[in-house]
């Protein structure tokens, strides 16, 4: 449908149709056009611009700006580099002071007692809800700035645009469900939330620490044969496995070896403590050690993203998939926050599944013991129990599709749209039209 001078990632990501090829552009731009005419043309940068933050239409964009244009379809930045810096936390302040009050937190860690490390987390909250981007527990700028692009994009071609959705067999949103086993007490606790999970007809991965407790063969056999999966959730749950390249390169093969003899495809770096650029340096298939917004955490920020992505550099996306963490974590909700129902936790799922997202929670059989994660956790998978629009894979499962419908495309036939590659069985091609959201389910 359309042909461009260089790769559009936000067609990339949404599989809208084009084709590269060249045609005359403006000096230090880049150009889209509709197939087989001569313009008018949407154009951005190829380069330069100044680094900040500016806000159009209410969204924050965090990208290299280039001098404002009359055009609505001159865009100032690279939309590419917006998703990218939200997806990849480069629109944080990254200074050094703040790198190394986590180390020193990570460091110090083991030595504090546990209910010291709660109340000095509890405390420390005070000074993280000033912080007002990202906002909790709902902080919508990509998805707006995704919707923002849909209807920019829909007005310049002037007809609908077709994109691949965003999930498989016609479901519009996916509710994915995960355990980080942090300790031999929470491996003695798994049955308390496999119980709550087998009456709702569920399956959830579990991801479990190599070096810190054993975990008997029988417990994974016992889960796999229940189809769930297992993951790898760090080597030492100490925090440092991400803290250095040189601590990685030590760690990693000890890592490999258990993620082959456990058959993990996917990673959860403990605490979620995370490093962008050397996350596929673990050679999983998926991460998921992102959050989509989260102040209140050791290591604060988010993605940003409702949607799992890509991880890799800006125009050159990777192959590791992450899936975002989505829902609070139940110790961040219950214990730091105090919140004494589940009700943060339904009213955010379902925020989720009406904007087409991925709900992924994260619970751990190490807090099971408190009735709120429990009866909280019960309440999340009954509320959605008859939901036919939810897809309820594995991460695993999750991960592989992205990966399929990465490299489906969509193409025109004599009978209309239709899906070429791996996600063509699966897939369903929608249409964004001006003046509706591409992202909203009616409900």
């Amino acid at each position: 449908m359309f042909e461009a001078t260089a790769p559009f990632a936000f067609f990339d990501y949404f599989r809208v149709p084009y084709r590269i090829m060249q045609f005359l552009t403006p000096p230090g731009r880049h150009a889209l056009r509709l197939a087989g005419t001569d313009g008018p043309l949407l154009t951005w940068p190829s380069a330069g611009g100044v680094l900040g933050r500016q806000v159009i239409d209410g969204i924050p964009i965090f990208a290299h700006h280039t001098a404002p244009s009359s055009s609505p379809f001159a865009l100032p930045f690279d939309p590419g580099e917006v998703m990218w810096r939200y997806w990849s936390e480069h629109y944080q302040d990254r200074s050094a002071v703040r790198a190394a009050l986590v180390r020193l937190y990570y460091l110090l860690r083991p030595a504090i007692p546990r209910p010291a490390q709660i109340r000095l987390r509890q405390a420390f909250t005070r000074v993280q809800e000033q912080a007002t981007f990202p906002a909790f527990p709902v902080e919508t700028a990509l998805h707006d700035f995704h919707e923002w692009m849909f209807q920019l994009v829909a007005t310049f071609a002037g007809r609908p645009v077709p994109w691949l959705g965003l999930w498989p067999g016609g479901h519009t949103w996916a509710l994915v469900l995960t355990h980080d086993v942090e300790t031999a007490a929470g491996l003695a606790n798994i049955e308390v939330l496999r119980d709550i999970e087998r009456a709702a007809g569920h399956r959830s991965s579990w991801n479990f620490v190599p070096l810190r407790y054993r975990t008997p063969d029988g417990v994974l056999t016992a889960l796999r044969a229940e189809g769930c999966e297992i993951g790898v959730h760090g080597l030492r749950h100490d925090g440092r496995d991400l803290g250095s390249r040189r601590l990685l390169r030590r760690r990693l093969p000890t890592i490999r070896v258990y993620a082959e003899r456990w058959q993990a495809a996917g990673f959860r770096a403990p605490a979620t403590q995370r490093t962008w650029r050397w996350m596929p340096e673990l050679g999983f298939a998926y991460d998921s050690s992102y959050h989509d917004t989260a102040p209140y955490e050791p290591r604060p920020g988010g993605s940003l993203s409702y949607l799992p992505y890509f991880i890799g550099s800006p125009g050159a996306p990777g192959d590791m998939v992450e899936l975002p963490i989505t829902l609070p974590m139940d110790h961040t909700l219950f214990a730091i926050l105090q919140h004494q129902d589940a009700t943060l936790w339904l009213d955010k799922a379902t925020h989720l599944r009406d904007r087409s997202g991925l709900a992924l929670i994260l619970t751990h059989p190490d807090y099971a013991t408190d009735p709120r994660v429990t009866d909280g956790y019960r309440q999340l998978l009954d509320k959605f129990h008859d939901d036919p629009t939810a897809w309820r894979p594995l991460p695993a499962e999750a991960a592989a599709w992205w990966q399929r419908r990465a490299v489906s495309t969509v193409t025109r036939s004599p009978a209309g749209w239709t899906i070429e590659g791996p996600a063509s069985t699966e897939g369903t091609v929608h249409l964004c039209r001006p003046g509706t959201p591409a992202l909203t389910n009616p409900q």
